[in-house]
């Protein structure tokens, strides 16, 4: 693919901000309502299509999620349409759609020692629950996605197998599902992986929309996002700031940055401005949470080189 090729394609990718569940959740640091609010509102603002807003998973477990169905009850119907809520059970979803939530990332583990961690569960048992998951999500109108975690590698048995994550998405019992979630769960995929299973699930799954989740623990997220769309992924994942990684992973980091995707990719809505105002929401999260800001295109734009219009002006 030409460079000009791979631009236009790119700046059709549409991107999701996972802050406020995969963000937030290995900060040990619990957001009050009003603030995730008001994030998700300054995301959608600055032009952000869709946003991750929380998990189901349990407070206990996973602390700074505790007060997800507080923030789906500040919502409004409009900006639910365009929120989404991690899940792992058909009880997480009959829980979260009471309060309003209507589109759900039913999420488990390509490989059965990440799903038995981080859910509780055998892979297989993950499976066996979705039907009643899409039943759940169909009554309320929704779009539920089937999230494969760990279809890269895992912590626990290294290497996952291609043809397992085609096995998943082409099994009968996720029938239903709107999306395909690809994640790099760890941030260890090459570009060379990531076009290769993503070109696969496009042609060798029903048709539906892929979704990249990738990590940036080796530097390659950006990279992998790019080969991602090249190769047929319509959405990218992405938290401010690099913020993030899963609490059940070993070894797993922060996300690609935001910044750094939007950066690269330049959907048609973004300019300077609208950047410049995921910048400072950016700033004023991570140092509230006393985070360090791993965005590359973060630094850029607060760097002195002034005639470059990306760069954001430092006030005060």
């Amino acid at each position: 693919m030409t460079e000009t090729t791979l631009s236009s394609v790119a700046s059709r990718a549409r991107l999701r901000d996972v802050t406020l569940r995969d963000g937030l959740q290995l900060t040990g640091k619990m957001l009050p309502t009003e603030q995730k609010v008001a994030l998700a509102r300054a995301l959608f603002a600055a032009g952000v299509p869709d946003v991750e807003i929380g998990s189901m998973a349990r407070g206990d477990l996973v602390p700074p999620m505790a007060n997800t169905l507080e923030v789906i009850e500040a919502l409004t119907p409009e900006e639910l349409e365009h929120s989404w809520v991690w899940v792992a059970t058909p009880r997480h979803i009959e829980r979260a759609r009471e309060a309003g939530a209507r589109n759900f990332q039913y999420c488990f583990s390509a490989s059965d020692s990440h799903n038995q961690a981080n859910i509780g569960r055998s892979t297989d048992a993950s499976l066996e629950a979705m039907p009643a998951a899409v039943a759940l999500t169909e009554e309320v109108g929704g779009r539920i996605q089937l999230c494969i975690a760990t279809s890269f590698t895992c912590p626990f048995e290294g290497d996952v197998d291609p043809d397992r994550v085609i096995a998943i998405a082409n099994d009968e019992r996720a029938t239903g599902a709107s999306d395909i979630v690809i994640c790099d769960t760890l941030g260890q995929a090459h570009p060379g992986q990531v076009s290769s299973l993503i070109r696969r699930v496009v042609t060798e799954t029903p048709t539906r929309e892929i979704v990249f989740h990738g990590h940036d623990t080796w530097g390659a997220g950006v990279v992998n996002a790019l080969a991602a769309v090249e190769a047929g992924a319509a959405v990218i994942d992405g938290a401010l700031g690099g913020l993030g990684g899963c609490p059940f992973a070993p070894g797993a980091s922060g996300n690609t940055a935001t910044e750094d995707l939007l950066f690269a990719l330049r959907p048609d809505w973004l300019d300077p401005n609208r950047f410049a105002q995921l910048v400072a929401e950016s700033e004023r999260l991570l140092t509230d949470l006393g985070e360090p800001n791993r965005s590359k295109a973060r630094q850029g734009a607060r760097s002195n080189a002034a005639a470059f219009p990306w760069i954001v002006a430092t006030t005060g």
